[in-house]
């Protein structure tokens, strides 16, 4: 086996986003587009209402699959397919926006934590266009493997025998939440076509002697495993790995489709109010 190496470490960017909610990205910016077949990775946490209250009302997503797990605090959803969600912590929400997506997220508390991530995974041509779809899981619903230092539960792909919630043939992601007592070793087996990435969260962590700051996200280079060691205090990351789909990737904020003619196309829907057309009219 071949320890992956890290290939680029992205400092993640405070960007505002919503009605204001400061957010910090690392996939997405200038540093790191895109890393095939993910399209934006952002971490969301603060514990000061102001930061988060205003939450992200009603928006358009397009051509693309949101991954929302939430860590800390509640998070309520609404969408144009007339889905009405409540993401608690420790809970998992997949939305295939595809052809056409209106949704709203908003906090279900006015004070203490919010923590989450949200990750953008990018669909095939063939399935831009295809009816949208949701799920949503509960923590109780997210299996957890725990061993002699380390405890990781899997959201989606597989580990030690367990399978996540979250299943997309297309690119068949893997996405562990990891907690590792003091300098205890994580190892984990990954296709070498696959792409991936660690981002540590919580304490301090290496791979193959490299640092892994906390809040910047590692870019695993070439090989078929991946090995993390955590620092004095512990570590939490997650670490993500998926099939690139290996088509062009043409963004313009919440559009994500092959060409600029079908961006427009999609633009233009939304402009006309057409872009969901298979589903109930959104009302937030």
């Amino acid at each position: 086996m071949t320890i992956r190496p890290i290939q680029q470490l992205i400092r993640a960017q405070a960007v505002r986003e919503g009605a204001g909610v400061t957010v910090h990205r690392s996939i997405g910016t200038q540093s790191l587009r895109h890393l095939d077949p993910f399209l934006m990775l952002d971490h969301f946490g603060s514990d000061n209402p102001n930061e988060y209250i205003a939450g992200f009302p009603s928006h358009p997503h397009c051509g693309f699959i949101t991954f929302t797990y939430m860590l800390d605090g509640q998070m309520e959803h609404r969408d144009s397919m007339g889905n009405r969600g409540e993401l608690d912590s420790g809970g998992v929400q997949w939305m295939k926006a595809a052809s056409g997506v209106i949704h709203s997220e908003m906090p279900r508390q006015v004070d203490g934590l919010l923590r989450g991530f949200q990750l953008w995974i990018n669909l095939p041509a063939a399935e831009k266009m295809s009816d949208p779809a949701y799920q949503e899981f509960p923590a109780s619903k997210i299996p957890e493997v725990q061993t002699a230092g380390q405890s990781v539960r899997v959201l989606a792909g597989e580990y030690q025998g367990q399978a996540g919630v979250i299943k997309d043939p297309n690119t068949q992601v893997c996405y562990l939440d990891v907690g590792l007592d003091a300098q205890a070793n994580f190892n984990l087996a990954v296709p070498k076509e696959h792409q991936g990435f660690i981002y540590v969260f919580e304490g301090s962590a290496t791979s193959q002697n490299q640092a892994l700051p906390q809040h910047s996200l590692a870019v695993l280079g070439q090989g078929d495993e991946v090995a993390v060691t955590a620092g004095e205090t512990g570590a939490r990351f997650i670490l993500v790995t998926g099939k690139p789909i290996g088509e062009p990737i043409v963004q313009y904020g919440p559009f994500v489709m092959n060409t600029r003619e079908e961006i427009g196309q999609a633009m233009n829907d939304y402009q006309l109010n057409q872009l969901v057309r298979k589903k109930a009219v959104f009302n937030a």
